[in-house]
């Protein structure tokens, strides 16, 4: 996967970025009177996906004229840094550790105006305790004071407890479900557990459903 597989790239009038850019709309609208400059994407269990999904929003929101900051704070299995080609020796862990990065973040640029990638950067042992410390706060602080909006791509919610943590400190959670795979029980059991921690959740978006050809030649035109 490469930025050029992206389809808000390589296909920008498909119906697929369109559905993105609808998404994009119902965010900003939601917002209107709760501010969103930070969200926390991310899914009930283990599904293929979801940090495409979170790259292909991102860039719909900065060609909305958004400055975006992208940050992979799943820190067990990254996969941002290979979905834009750049190199992941330093990124969010190095700003959770080192006073310098926390000052002049590592961002990357990723070839999409507006955008730009923080990566996770080396992977500790207990993604928890990172996430959940007060230099995280300063991490969100120092990111928000670059960018309209923040997103960050965290692990999913049933499986550990690292997105609950994160999105606690922000303004809200947008769940990703997968039609056909997520199953029913488990995307009640990641509202509950996100709601336990006082979590606003944004909202929820069913990927992979099945698309309407009815509206297809409209969207070829």
């Amino acid at each position: 996967m490469a930025l050029s597989d992206l389809i808000t790239v390589t296909n920008p009038r498909s119906p697929t970025s369109e559905a993105f850019r609808t998404l994009r709309t119902n965010l900003e609208f939601s917002s209107l009177g709760h501010p969103l400059h930070t969200m926390v994407v991310t899914t009930a269990t283990p599904e293929e996906g979801k940090s495409t999904t979170l790259a292909n929003l991102a860039v719909i929101m900065a060609e909305g004229g958004k400055r975006v900051i992208l940050v992979d704070c799943d820190l067990r299995r990254p996969a941002l840094h290979d979905i834009f080609e750049v190199a992941n020796d330093q990124g969010l862990t190095t700003m959770l550790r080192n006073d310098a990065a926390l000052n002049n973040p590592p961002l990357r640029e990723v070839g999409v105006e507006g955008l730009s990638l923080l990566p996770s950067g080396p992977l500790p042992a207990d993604p928890v305790v990172l996430l959940s410390s007060r230099r995280m706060g300063e991490v969100i602080a120092t990111l928000k004071e670059r960018a309209d909006l923040v997103l960050f791509d965290a692990p999913p919610v049933v499986a550990v407890t690292d997105a609950a943590v994160l999105a606690a400190q922000t303004d809200g959670v947008l769940l990703l479900l997968r039609a056909g795979s997520t199953r029913r029980e488990y995307a009640q059991r990641a509202k509950e557990l996100l709601e336990k921690v006082n979590v606003r959740i944004i909202g929820a978006v069913l990927c992979n459903a099945p698309f309407d050809g009815t509206f297809r030649r409209y969207y070829a035109t």
